[in-house]
């Protein structure tokens, strides 16, 4: 194991004195004690809050090793000092790290240097140097990924600070929340809230159910900040019409009429449309009339619930339970997502039932609001964000959508999200109109939601795939100088679902935007990173929450990296980095010629180089059926290899250093093809043996991750090295050759002439090894991503004109 560790506060010895005080394990009887041994005993007691007995607690120090020759029990029967090498022989185990397994009961110290965990230098410790490093074992990551203090939570430390009074909670040690909170007693309401939208026309303003978990001590008084998931998933999802409504990819793709719009041609414009009346409110009421069993949860979620935090969930309009209908993306879904934050400001009402006839407020927050959330949960908290809706202080967006556009279109093409050939808006809005799963809510509503279905599939315009109203009414970025949250962004650079671009293009625009931001890119696919062993992303957003939903003046917003970057070449390596792009002072320039590319001073001959997109029948339906084949052989080198006329590759010399690849890479060109219309798509390779870290990562122990005190669980794992591979795709693009300036302009192409092209790939990460080469690989149909239409389209491009640009940082070991 490799520590990574970001979320500890720097703190003097007075603090850290004062901060065990707090949590009862400096106590007044301490003080008559004579010898530093007799206090580190004392101390040892407390970390086995499951044991009751002094016969116990023998048992387990007999089971502890405090040299190579003495156990803990041998070992305090005839202490005189405290050591470092007792210290962290015993606090390496109380960690869950094995003796001659992990480290060296001769030198601990070795070890603690090697997994970078910290740690006190003094020789021998005095009763304040035994304090500071108590405190600071107690902040010190174990085996699990989870420091002391959480792996004695999860034993039940804590469970005698249920009863402290309502002023002492929260509890806060290290500048992060602590679980005080008996998830046992969680109170667990429905609420409707009343959105100011009617999208179902029935003449009512949609209501909205909402699921609330919240401390039994807001019964009492205290009022607590809330965590906000908005998942159109809570409620269920209809499996079968999202199968239903999937587009055939298998067609070809079509020339397109040229015009000459501008982007004032397709932005969306309000709508004009008429609300009904607000309900009256005739009576009010602090007591729900609905509970529920177990929601759909977010673990991170569940980690909060017990350290003081309100978690609610929504699934919007169209959902079970509420009104209104599916929309994917569009300006009633935002206003449907902030209608809940609104009511939890005091700013618009909720019902008990679905009557309507009894108000209820959110009586019991504090009125700062947190989003969470992956994937379209964290585009929904994106969306929120970009309303500079009051009281929304923070998002923790994850593998969010920025622009739909770039989700299921690249530059004047349809293009998928990676493994959902054929998925469109109106596919996702079928799968989460979860009111469809009620059948007599279904027999009212299906007629309407059929009309708005059929409106998505004519407004997201597959014949063309070019950018129109309908996309830019759910661009978000228009809006992003409107952001008055912090945000946290979290994404994978190897998520080709929700693409680079998406988090990238956000990034940059919140560069002047004056509020708090913080980027983690990890080497993952589309998932969470909660439960990674290596990195402690659960305490950073516990100290970040504390920050922005309490108020704590913990540093958060400095102590946190800026850009924290997962290393592809090394296991369990993270780096923080100021900036992304940025500020990247250096950058890559290629020229190319055939099979390889050059730097941009080399001079290059006038030849063109051609490809086919056309496949032998039987090959293209191999490949509609076995995509990795596919991939596999458009990456292979050998002329007899079946792609080898159907693309172009190039690879550069060898890297004659490490090299940080940040950014979008940028390559333009000049390209003929053989009809009024066509695409390119385009691939970057890093060539060169090594060993590459897995996309997903890999089950460490299942259930392993005690999320409180007999409260949830989460698996435990992270990415491993796979075995040495020759190559790695590490970014790639697409262009529909009507579109070479913008999405939006269809120019005209005419069959066998040339034109130039400019391209943005998807933005990247990456460190290049010495020794390696960087690949470019032109195509066309993108058997995982574009439309497939195997048609006999032959393309050109002019070799002298082929230029690649690649920002680059120099790299720091």
């Amino acid at each position: 194991m490799k520590n990574n560790q970001f979320a500890i506060v720097p703190t003097d010895s007075e603090a850290a004195i004062a901060e065990l005080t707090k949590i009862h394990f400096i106590t007044d009887d301490m003080t008559a004690l004579k010898t530093v041994p007799a206090v580190y005993q004392a101390l040892l007691s407390k970390s086995f809050p499951e044991v009751h007995s002094a016969a116990g607690l023998k048992h387990k120090f007999a089971n502890i090793m405090a040299t190579s020759q003495l156990t803990l029990a041998d070992w305090l029967t005839t202490a005189t000092v405290v050591n470092n090498q007792v210290f962290y022989n015993v606090g390496l185990q109380l960690l869950g790290f094995l003796p001659g397994h992990d480290f060296d009961l001769a030198d601990p110290l070795l070890a603690m240097r090697d997994i970078q965990l910290p740690m006190v230098s003094d020789s021998a410790f005095d009763r304040e140097a035994l304090y500071y490093a108590w405190y600071l074992l107690l902040n010190t990551r174990g085996v699990k990924g989870q420091t002391l203090i959480e792996l004695l939570t999860t034993r039940g430390y804590f469970v005698p600070f249920y009863q402290l009074p309502n002023d002492q909670k929260p509890l806060f040690f290290n500048g992060k929340a602590q679980a005080v909170f008996n998830t046992n007693d969680l109170i667990r309401d429905v609420v409707y809230v009343e959105a100011p939208l009617d999208t179902d026309a029935d003449g009512q303003r949609d209501l909205l159910k909402v699921e609330i978990l919240r401390p039994a001590e807001t019964e009492t008084g205290l009022k607590v900040p809330v965590l906000y998931t908005a998942s159109p998933y809570n409620q269920g999802i209809d499996d079968v019409a999202g199968k239903a409504t999937m587009h055939n990819v298998d067609v070809p793709l079509t020339a397109k009429t040229p015009d000459e719009k501008t982007y004032a041609d397709v932005e969306a414009q309000p709508k004009a449309t008429s609300l009904p009346a607000a309900r009256p409110v005739n009576a009010t009421t602090k007591h729900a009339e609905e509970s529920f069993g177990r929601e759909q949860s977010y673990t991170l979620n569940d980690y909060f619930l017990a350290r003081g935090f309100a978690v609610v969930y929504a699934a919007g309009i169209g959902s079970v339970d509420s009104d209104g209908l599916a929309p994917t993306g569009d300006e009633d879904e935002t206003t449907s997502t902030i209608a809940i934050i609104e009511w939890l400001t005091g700013k618009r009402p909720a019902f008990t039932n679905r009557d309507a006839d009894t108000a209820i407020d959110a009586w019991w927050t504090n009125g700062a609001v947190a989003m969470t959330g992956r994937s379209y949960l964290g585009t929904l908290a994106t969306a929120a964000a970009t309303t500079g809706v009051a009281g929304l202080k923070t998002i923790i967006s994850e593998a969010a959508i920025s622009s739909w556009y770039d989700y299921y279109r690249d530059n004047g093409l349809v293009v998928a999200p990676d493994t959902f050939q054929g998925e469109d808006t109106d596919v996702l809005a079928a799968e989460v109109f979860s009111r469809s799963l009620k059948a007599g809510d279904a027999h009212r509503i299906q007629g309407k939601f059929d009309q708005k279905l059929a409106a998505l599939t004519t407004g997201q315009d597959r014949d063309t795939g070019s950018y129109n109203q309908f996309w830019d009414e759910r661009n978000y970025l228009k809006n992003v100088d409107k952001i008055k949250a912090d945000i946290v962004m979290v994404h994978g650079l190897n998520d080709w679902n929700v693409k680079p671009r998406n988090v990238a293009h956000l990034w940059d625009k919140l560069q002047d935007v004056p509020v708090t931001k913080k980027l983690i890119l990890h080497q993952g696919q589309h998932i969470y990173i909660n439960n990674l062993q290596s990195l402690d992303f659960t305490d950073m957003m516990n100290m970040w929450l504390s920050h922005e939903l309490y108020g704590l003046k913990n540093h958060a917003e400095d102590l946190l990296p800026n850009v924290l970057v997962q290393d592809n070449t090394t296991a369990q390596t993270w780096h923080a980095h100021d900036n992304w792009w940025q500020d990247a002072d250096q950058a890559l320039d290629f020229k190319v010629q055939y099979k390889e590319l050059v730097p941009a001073d080399h001079p290059v001959d006038q030849r063109a180089a051609h490809f086919t997109d056309k496949l032998p029948d039987k090959l293209f339906a191999h490949y509609q059926r076995h995509l990795d084949d596919w991939q596999a052989d458009l990456l292979r080198e050998d002329k007899t290899g079946p792609l080898y006329d159907h693309r172009l590759l190039f690879k550069s010399w060898q890297a004659p250093a490490d090299q940080l690849l940040v950014g979008q890479p940028h390559l333009s060109g000049s390209v003929a093809v053989n009809q009024n219309f066509g695409m390119l798509s385009f691939m970057l390779i890093d060539f060169g043996k090594a060993q590459r870290l897995t996309v997903s990562p890999q089950m460490i122990a299942s259930k392993a991750l005690d999320l409180g005190y007999h409260w949830r669980e989460d698996d435990l794992k992270d990415f491993k090295l796979a075995p040495a591979s020759n190559y790695k795709m590490i970014t790639k693009g697409h262009l529909n050759l009507q579109n070479r300036h913008n999405p939006w302009h269809n120019e005209a192409l005419h069959a066998n002439e040339f034109y130039d092209f400019n391209v943005d790939l998807q933005p990247l990460f990456h460190h290049l090894l010495a020794g390696h080469q960087i690949g470019l690989v032109i195509y066309a149909t993108d058997m995982k991503m574009t439309v497939r239409g195997n048609q006999d389209l032959q393309y050109s491009l002019q070799l002298n004109k082929l230029a690649l640009h690649i920002p680059m940082k120099p790299f720091k070991a």
